[in-house]
């Protein structure tokens, strides 16, 4: 019993330590805002706020209650971020997120945001 016990607390500890040592990764996309990336597009978003330009567009949906995302278009998937200071800086723009990636919340727990090239 004390042996199957001492192999339960190892495991744990061991996805413990292999949780805590996750890799940061790199993601691309745009920032946008919440609401545009659910329609995948700022189309219905520039009627709406009477703007022109995916960073106008996303300030101005933010400003409305919605959050900033990374959205990649390629894959057609959409990131939560954590850190809701760093994006606006980027908004409408086409970025590299760098940070660790929690599937559970769909969340990317951000480093850092640098344009795109």
């Amino acid at each position: 019993m004390r042996k199957l016990a001492l192999g339960v607390v190892g495991l744990l500890a061991l996805a413990v330590v292999s949780f805590a040592t996750q890799k940061a990764k790199t993601f691309s996309g745009q920032i946008m805002d919440s609401q545009c990336a659910k329609m995948g597009s700022h189309e219905m978003g520039y009627k709406m706020t009477n703007t022109s330009t995916p960073r106008d567009c996303t300030l101005a949906c933010v400003r409305a209650g919605g959050h900033f995302v990374l959205y990649d278009a390629a894959h057609n998937v959409t990131y939560q971020l954590d850190d809701q200071k760093k994006p606006e800086a980027f908004a409408g723009e086409n970025v590299k997120v760098v940070g660790t990636y929690d599937s559970t919340t769909k969340t990317i727990h951000v480093e850092k945001i640098e344009a795109a090239r």
